[in-house]
């Protein structure tokens, strides 16, 4: 029984705004809206850097800081804790 209660937990957080990731406030989260990215389910199946490119593409002025907090902010993660790799990695993220 534990482990079925802990296997649906997972999809609660998915359906949850991303509003309440940390690192994203109501500002980051309307931007994100606009872009048809309402839940965090819906942030981890494009990713932190598909969902910067869809930002942009849409004619959005996205800052680097809010490409660390949506990739640190799935991880349960500060934007401040991501390492230069980690950040090299989200930027070649965005080329792709």
């Amino acid at each position: 029984m534990k482990h079925h209660a802990m296997a649906s937990a997972a999809p609660l957080v998915d359906r949850a705004g991303v509003h309440m990731l940390r690192n994203l406030g109501p500002r980051s989260a309307a931007m994100l809206a606009d872009a048809g990215i309402e839940t965090v389910g819906d942030l981890r199946a494009i990713g932190a850097a598909g969902a910067f490119r869809r930002l942009r593409f849409m004619g959005g002025n996205p800052s680097r800081n809010l490409l660390w907090s949506m990739a640190a902010g799935l991880q349960g993660r500060d934007w401040r804790s991501l390492d230069e790799d980690e950040k090299a990695a989200l930027e070649a993220a965005l080329l792709d």
